[in-house]
C-alpha cells in the first residue's frame, strides 16, 4: 500500500483528505438537519446539501477502491486525482468569492470554515497530485 504512494507521508495525506470527504459526506447526507442548523441554512436547502454530499460519497468510495481493492493501486489514476483537485480548487474560489462579495447565502452565522476546509482540501490534493505524479501519470 505504501509503495503506491511513494512513502507513508503521501499515504497519510491521502487518508486525511478522504476522511474529511467522508465526514462531510456523512454530515450532508445523514445528519442534514444538524448540518443546516450549524450553518444557518433553511430546511429547503436540504436537497442540494444532500446532492453535494452524494458527490463526496462517490469520491470517497473510489478513493477506498483505489487504496484497498485495485490491484494496480494508484497507477494511472491521474483523472481521479486531477478531478478531485479541480473540484476542491473551484469550491475554494467560489467560497472565497461569495464570502468577499457578501452575496447570496452569506449571513451572520456564515463561518470562514467554508473557505478554510476547501483551502485545506485543495492544498492536500495538490500535494498528492505532485507527490505521487510518478504513479498516477503512467
Amino acid at each position: 500500500m505504501i509503495e503506491n504512494f511513494n512513502n507513508s507521508f503521501f499515504l497519510i495525506i491521502f487518508f486525511i483528505h478522504f476522511i474529511i470527504y467522508g465526514l462531510y459526506a456523512y454530515k450532508c447526507i445523514f445528519d442534514t438537519k444538524n448540518f443546516l442548523k450549524q450553518y444557518g441554512m433553511h430546511k429547503t436547502s436540504a436537497i442540494m446539501t444532500r446532492f453535494f454530499g452524494s458527490m463526496l460519497v462517490g469520491s470517497f468510495i473510489l478513493a477506498g477502491y483505489i487504496v484497498f481493492v485495485r490491484e494496480e493501486g494508484t497507477s494511472g489514476t491521474w483523472g481521479f486525482f486531477n478531478l478531485v483537485f479541480l473540484q476542491n480548487l473551484f469550491t475554494f474560489f467560489v467560497a472565497m468569492s461569495s464570502h468577499q462579495k457578501r452575496n447570496l447565502g452569506v449571513v451572520k452565522k456564515t463561518s470562514v470554515i467554508g473557505i478554510i476546509i476547501p483551502a485545506v482540501l485543495t492544498f492536500l490534493s495538490g500535494i498528492l497530485c505532485f507527490g505521487i505524479a510518478n504513479k498516477i501519470y503512467i
